[in-house]
């Protein structure tokens, strides 16, 4: 399926972090030698994208974050661009409060990921892909393999992996976040952790060997 470009948007023509994020700047720099600040910029990325969506609804790393994180690391801010737009997991736009991330490579597509994208663009009203729904609530990014195989198809919804999913419990899972829901993440099923369909067969029973 061809992908949709994103809905242009427009960049804030400013960031500064917040005293929460500088707390936790001040501990991720920390962490590192002196002179080795930059290998701070994937969490502090992150904790541009977690204030964007803590203070706009919305979780995404403006440009002027970038600028800003290049600055507190004393790096050129294209280093930080080259990182920003390298991982999937940071946002280049805008995305609504509830970003659907869907994975549709193959051990996903044989247990019936095309029902769960389905099922999304039904609720969501989504035809494309990197698009906000209407009311702001979903956006649905098509992603590689989230390594959870054994527990396809999964959805991950923000930072939450929803396992053993299909087109039912897909329209379930999104009702429920539509009502300000939070549905408890990992198998949808009733499956315990990766054990298989039905229940463990082998470990049933936790026995212990007393010490001589």
């Amino acid at each position: 399926m061809a992908e949709t470009a994103p809905a242009a948007f427009v960049q804030p023509d400013s960031f500064a972090f917040d005293a929460a994020g500088e707390a936790e700047i001040t501990a991720i720099i920390a962490k590192y030698p002196p002179g080795k600040q930059a290998s701070g910029v994937l969490p502090l990325l992150y904790v541009a994208q977690n204030q964007m969506g803590r203070l706009t609804g919305s979780a995404w790393v403006p440009l002027r974050a970038m600028d800003e994180i290049a600055r507190i690391l004393a790096m050129p801010p294209i280093r930080v661009y080259e990182v920003a737009t390298f991982y999937l997991m940071f946002n280049m736009a805008p995305v609504g409060k509830f970003h659907l991330q869907l994975c549709t490579t193959t051990p996903c597509w044989l247990r019936g990921s095309d029902a769960v994208v389905a099922a999304c663009r039904e609720v969501t009203g989504i035809k494309g892909w990197k698009e906000n729904s209407a009311d702001g609530l979903f956006s649905m990014t098509e992603v590689e393999c989230v390594g959870a195989c054994v527990n396809a198809p999964i959805l991950q919804v923000n930072d939450d992996f929803y396992e053993d999913m299909d087109g039912e419990k897909t329209r379930v899972l999104l009702a429920a976040l539509k009502r300000g829901e939070i549905p408890k993440p990992g198998s949808m099923s009733g499956r315990q952790t990766s054990a298989p369909e039905g229940g463990p067969t082998t470990l049933t029973t936790l026995t212990f060997a007393k010490a001589p």
